[in-house]
């Protein structure tokens, strides 16, 4: 743990600038303390950080469509399982918005004006967990952002180590499954829940 805000390259010991990626320690509302961690302390220790999550969603005769992605097997945690359209820690320094933006870009190749992203609200996240043998503790405050505009998945430019595949579901069968089996969807409910709430409203 270190203070300050600036995203420095640490170096190892022979000199040589490696990728340890840093974020913002942040209290119970999301607000950065002014300390920074790197990631991988943060998911070791369980110290609370900030992420940024996207659904993309779109009109259906059903009510609500959203896009999942399906994690890369070789992601730290829930390998393989269907997620939030787009997620990402928030790097320090940075606010959710931009990050929620570069994330988008990044992951599913989707260029999206500050003004498409719409503020839904925030959820923490709090849990334990085993993955590739090893223990993952998550502690988050993420802040979420719907993206309406039309997507035709076939044009999409999914970034290969973060996404294997992107799928359209029915919003309300995925808040149904998530209820009782986590065989498919890694998908955090509180996050779904604060997109429902929101959705209420364009309905």
């Amino acid at each position: 743990m270190t203070t300050g805000k600036r995203c420095m390259p640490k170096k190892n010991e022979a000199g040589t600038a490696t990728n340890t990626e840093y974020l913002d320690i942040v209290d119970e509302n999301g607000q950065p303390t002014g300390e920074i961690v790197s990631r991988g302390e943060a998911h070791r220790d369980g110290i609370r950080h900030r992420t940024a999550h996207v659904w993309v969603v779109r009109g259906s005769d059903r009510g609500f469509d959203i896009l999942l992605q399906k994690r890369s097997m070789e992601k730290e945690s829930f390998p393989g399982l269907f997620d939030t359209s787009s997620a990402g820690h928030i790097p320090a320094g940075e606010e959710p918005l931009a990050s929620a933006i570069r994330e988008l870009s990044e992951e599913l190749g989707i260029e999206a004006a500050k003004k498409e992203l719409k503020y839904a609200g925030t959820f923490s996240i709090q849990y334990e967990k085993m993955f590739h043998g090893r223990l993952f503790k998550d502690n988050e405050v993420t802040t979420v952002f719907v993206y309406s505009r039309p997507v035709d998945i076939g044009a999409l430019i999914l970034q290969a180590s973060e996404v294997d595949a992107v799928r359209w579901f029915d919003l309300n069968e995925v808040w149904a499954e998530i209820q009782h089996s986590r065989e498919r969807f890694c998908v955090p409910a509180a996050g779904l829940k604060v997109l429902k709430e929101y959705l209420k409203g364009m309905s």
